[in-house]
């Protein structure tokens, strides 16, 4: 029998998102912050090709992508409730790591993988926030569809794309659980 990390699996059994409405500051300084995104360049990145990069937005980063956000929104003629709900994410977080994903030109790794090792990369960035004793929250919004958003916001090169954002602060509740997939009804085993 292998050995376990009943502590880890503890943690996965139980970790919850903290909504980015419910953090506030202070988030993260980059002394905080270099283990969190450390323990996401640990994740699965078949070829080795890194097609995942980290953007660190801080209070005056946040408040230009708020700002932004109105700017596009009223642009693209978005409904102004929708507009006012992504603006609030960017105006209230303390701090965000975007997780861009940056595809590498390859012919042994196929962009779906790396795809996948982005989106895998958020996940194990939400993770180790959430294990450092942090509120943390994966976000996306219709703004990081937005390619001038991308392109002016964020200066992402025309192959790039964001995988997510990851909202990081101080969780001043802790939300209640809520319900999570029946395993027997999404799992087939197949013993033949």
């Amino acid at each position: 029998m292998p050995d376990r990390n009943q502590a880890a699996l503890d943690f996965l059994l139980t970790r919850r998102s903290r909504p980015a409405k419910t953090l506030t500051g202070p988030g993260p300084d980059r002394a905080d912050l270099l283990p969190i995104l450390t323990a996401a360049g640990r994740t699965p990145d078949h070829g080795k090709l890194e097609p995942w990069r980290f953007i660190v937005l801080e209070k005056p980063a946040l408040e230009r992508l708020g700002a932004l956000v109105s700017e596009r929104g009223a642009a693209l003629g978005i409904d102004e409730m929708k507009v006012a709900k992504e603006r609030h994410a960017y105006d209230n977080s303390p701090l965000a790591v975007v997780v861009v994903e940056s595809p590498v030109a390859s012919e042994k790794v196929p962009a779906i993988e790396q795809t996948y090792s982005a989106g895998a990369a958020c996940l194990q960035l939400l993770n180790a926030a959430l294990a450092s004793g942090w509120g943390a929250n994966w976000l996306t919004g219709w703004a990081a569809l937005d390619r001038d958003f991308i392109r002016d916001g964020l200066g992402l090169e025309d192959h790039e794309c964001i995988a997510g954002i990851v909202h990081i602060g101080t969780e001043t509740i802790a939300p209640p659980e809520r319900p999570r997939p029946d395993i027997d009804a999404i799992t087939t085993w197949v013993e033949k």
